[in-house]
């Protein structure tokens, strides 16, 4: 039975785990936490959104990117401070702005396979993670707006994704709880949103009863290859109180798959790849709904607010998910207040709910120039990933596990 080791126990490390090993292959998997999805898994907006595919390679988002540069509370933030690795990544976000229609398009018709792969995983595997199917109405307070976004919708449909125009009547009927003044929106009914940290962790259990194998607390130190395996060096993470760090174990396995997040930048420059993955800040509020008029007032439809660039989740009857903004500031990971308060700030005009208890939260997204996931393999024999999906992991990871389990199948079949 070949053996692969799986780098990363998020959404796409675990999701790939279980691809893997109901085929049939002895999967170890190895993350630095001292439990899965404890990074961008453990508290992003909820939403599984073919509806969200539209990449930002686009001349608008350059435009409003250097305009936002000033305001410390813009949607997106960009901090001007020298770093080669950034200007090298915007310039490539730049170079593949030719390729926006393409790739939004391959974006949504993944997005469609990992919606439905994900509902059968949960369904056959009885998986309790807050999901609800009730879709993501996206709204506008703006002509202009939602003109522009008359453009991005035709291009999502031709993709395949079923999202229809609706008027503010329709807006507030879809959504009672809502108290804004709107333009007009869009509602994708097939769209869903849950918890991903549950999700990954309930996944997880369930691939330990298929022999699935955790390395937890563990930090990769070295990969050799060999002609005929691999070698995988690992020692204790700093997390890691039981095991003193210098004592290195090693591991031989058939092939490596890496679903490392933004660790996989510097992963793949080890093994003699060129993952250009930059990560980019999002920030989250939970806010815990402690009272019977905030949940009764707290939405239960996802919703996607474009001017503030803003999502929600409903997760069960007393969490609401709120989540939103973009930040280049490399790989720093303070939960900044000037970046909070505006989530809070947002509930407090749009709901009739209290913001008393909000518990606030940052993740790195392992952004990619051309906005789309790198799945497959490396340069070299045995090395292969599934990494890059930015700030849709949660909504294509379902797709590529699947991809990457039959890339492995087709090299070192059972």
């Amino acid at each position: 039975m070949p053996h692969i080791v799986v780098i990363g126990a998020g959404i796409t490390g675990v999701t790939s785990a279980y691809e893997l090993a109901r085929l049939g292959y002895q999967v170890t998997v190895i993350d630095q936490h001292l439990y899965p999805a404890m990074e961008t898994s453990f508290a992003n907006g909820g939403q599984l959104s073919a509806c969200n595919a539209e990449v930002w390679n686009q001349k608008a988002t350059v435009l409003k990117g250097l305009k936002w540069m000033s305001q410390k509370t813009a949607p997106l933030l960009l901090n001007p401070s020298f770093d080669l690795h950034k200007y090298a990544w915007l310039m490539e976000f730049l170079g593949n702005i030719k390729h926006y229609e393409n790739n939004t398009r391959d974006t949504v018709k993944m997005a469609l396979l990992a919606r439905q792969r994900l509902f059968e995983v949960a369904e056959q595997e009885q998986i309790e993670f807050n999901l609800e199917k009730r879709g993501i109405l996206h709204f506008y307070h703006t002509q202009h707006d939602y003109e522009v976004a008359m453009r991005v919708n035709d291009l999502l449909c031709s993709g395949g994704l079923e999202r229809h125009a609706v008027s503010v009547s329709d807006i507030k009927n879809i959504e009672p709880s809502l108290t804004g003044d709107y333009y007009a929106g869009f509602y994708c009914p097939g769209d869903a949103t849950g918890d991903i940290h549950k999700f990954t962790v309930g996944l997880a259990n369930v691939t330990q009863n298929y022999g699935v194998h955790y390395l937890l607390g563990m930090q990769v130190s070295n990969i050799t290859s060999y002609q005929e395996s691999i070698e995988v060096s690992y020692q204790a993470s700093a997390e890691n109180m039981q095991i003193g760090p210098h004592s290195a174990q090693h591991l031989r396995a058939d092939a490596v798959l890496v679903c490392a997040g933004v660790n996989s930048y510097s992963l793949s420059r080890q093994l003699g790849d060129r993952v250009n993955i930059y990560p980019v800040k999002g920030y989250s509020i939970t806010i815990q709904l402690n009272d019977p008029l905030s949940q009764n007032n707290a939405p239960w439809v996802s919703l996607l607010d474009e001017s503030a660039k803003i999502v929600t989740s409903r997760l069960g009857k007393d969490r609401l998910r709120v989540a939103g903004t973009a930040e280049f500031n490399g790989y720093n990971r303070d939960i900044r207040a000037d970046r909070i308060q505006p989530l809070i700030d947002w509930v407090n005009r749009n709901f009739s709910l209290s913001t008393e208890h909000c518990i606030p939260w940052t993740g790195l997204r392992p952004m990619m120039p051309n906005m789309l996931p790198v799945v497959g393999r490396g340069k070299r024999e045995r090395i292969f990933y599934n990494t890059g999906h930015g700030h849709l992991g949660w909504t294509l990871s379902a797709a590529t596990a699947v991809m990457v389990s039959q890339a492995i199948l087709a090299e070192h079949p059972l």
